[in-house]
């Protein structure tokens, strides 16, 4: 035990003389500018496509992540998303930073917990991302605090500063590659091969779409890219090819699959983070805000040795988290795909396409009566869309209904839900026990509702 002992210690030793090593700023200033640029338009996006009113402020019940958490009255979703634009705004010019960083935050997290419906792997990645902003002197160079407060100017930071980005984005990509290790993805295409086949009208590649073999190549051709990209960019040699390929596999997914929104451009500039100071600092002198050649970085605040273990031993217990959730479906057994018991939050993109017809029913056990509800009277088309196939949905609405029959009659009803699903182009089948009671039982994802997928 002794010798497992003191190599670990070594091991933590040497990460943390790692992580706390002196190296230039320009990557993390040059991703403040370039992230933040990413941040202001996906925002204006939001405002100019009219998704405010018609995700926050129109639909009658929200699937939110925390129950009791409601988008704001009026006007108050708007005021939510100004105050993002302008904290956005702030983060480029690193005016008032931290308020920025933490305020974006905040508000970016409040957005997204409102509904699961509209969740996707790249609101969480940006929510980690700019979590770690917050904590980071981004602002120390190049930034209007850095002329109104001049003795926090630095040409330098501690290397986790910029590692923890590289970091992320590294598990973001392996455990993207390792979810398509799975029979669907390798062995039989799918989804891919029942989404090409739609994009047969697009130019030059559009016929060679329907093509069964086109499905695996981008099958296996994805899951190599996400496995390894990483890595290559880790490799100064690789670098500038890999992040070629970057860009060549990033944009051809937005073209081919538009509704992933703003994901591959998200990484297409987060991965800039990669290159070395020398090409972060040439970015940084081309655009005005280059660093003295003298060699002598201005005075910066130092971190104490305790500062600097508590900060090692935190950024390890958020490297270990983060490689847990992607793993915890695990603990669940069963068809992950079927049951998505530990499937969000874990970097799992584009693999598989359900779907299903899904009815609740909610019966009068004092007047004996019973009902379809029509889902069209509470719920979004895309809301409904979404709900067909997402259990812990199905539940919440059947809890929903429950409560709007209570409050209208006085006492309980009885909620079922009938579902049929297919799963990556098979055959459908029935997905829940439409004789499970899910207003009256408390856990149903416990209980054995979902009915057990058959392969």
């Amino acid at each position: 035990m002794v010798p497992i002992y003191f190599n670990m210690a070594e091991v933590f030793d040497r990460f943390h003389i790692w992580l706390h090593h002196k190296t230039s700023i320009a990557p993390l200033v040059v991703f403040r500018v370039a992230f933040g640029l990413l941040l202001l338009y996906s925002n204006f996006r939001i405002f100019q496509k009219g998704w405010i009113e018609e995700l926050y402020i129109d639909p009658a019940f929200h699937f939110g992540f925390i129950t009791w958490l409601t988008p704001l009255k009026g006007e108050g979703m708007y005021f939510i998303f100004g105050l993002l634009i302008l904290s956005s705004i702030g983060i480029i010019l690193g005016f008032m930073y931290r308020l920025s960083t933490i305020t974006y935050f905040i508000l970016f997290v409040y957005v997204e917990l409102l509904d699961k419906t509209y969740y996707l792997n790249h609101y969480y990645l940006v929510s980690l991302l700019v979590f770690w902003m917050i904590w980071v002197p981004a602002h120390h160079w190049y930034s209007i605090d850095a002329k109104i407060f001049p003795q926090i100017k630095s040409t330098s930071c501690q290397n986790w500063h910029i590692l923890i980005f590289k970091i992320q984005l590294s598990i973001v990509y392996f455990f993207a590659g390792l979810a398509k290790v799975n029979p669907d993805w390798m062995l039989r295409a799918q989804p891919m091969a029942t989404w090409l086949p739609g994009k047969y009208q697009l130019p030059i590649i559009g016929p060679l779409m329907p093509l069964k073999e086109i499905a695996f190549l981008f099958s296996w051709a994805g899951c190599f890219y996400d496995l390894t990209i990483w890595i290559f960019l880790w490799i100064r040699k690789t670098r500038g090819l890999a992040y070629i390929g970057v860009l060549v596999f990033h944009i051809l997914t937005g073209i081919l699959f538009p509704r992933i929104g703003m994901f591959p451009y998200i990484m297409i500039i987060s991965t800039l983070i990669f290159f070395s100071s020398t090409f972060h600092e040439r970015v940084l002198k081309f655009i005005g805000g280059g660093l003295p050649s003298n060699g002598q970085p201005p005075a910066t605040e130092v971190m104490s040795s305790f500062r600097q273990s508590i900060a090692s031993k935190i950024i390890m217990a958020y490297i270990v988290v983060q490689l847990f959730l992607p793993l915890r479906y695990l603990w669940f057994g069963g068809n992950l795909f079927w049951h998505e018991k530990g499937y969000r939050f874990s970097w799992r993109v584009m693999l598989m396409v359900k779907n299903g017809y899904t009815s609740f029913i909610v019966r009068d056990p004092v007047k004996n009566i019973q009902k379809e509800v029509d889902q069209s009277l509470y719920l979004t088309p895309f809301q409904e869309q979404q709900l067909r196939t997402q259990p812990d949905m199905m539940i919440q609405f059947g809890r929903f209904l429950g409560g709007v029959f209570k409050e209208e009659h006085g006492y309980d009803p009885e909620v079922y839900v009938k579902s049929r699903i297919s799963l990556n182009a098979r055959r459908s089948q029935v997905f829940t026990d439409e004789t499970y009671d899910i207003y009256k039982n408390k856990n149903p994802m416990r209980e054995g509702w979902i009915i057990p997928f058959k392969e």
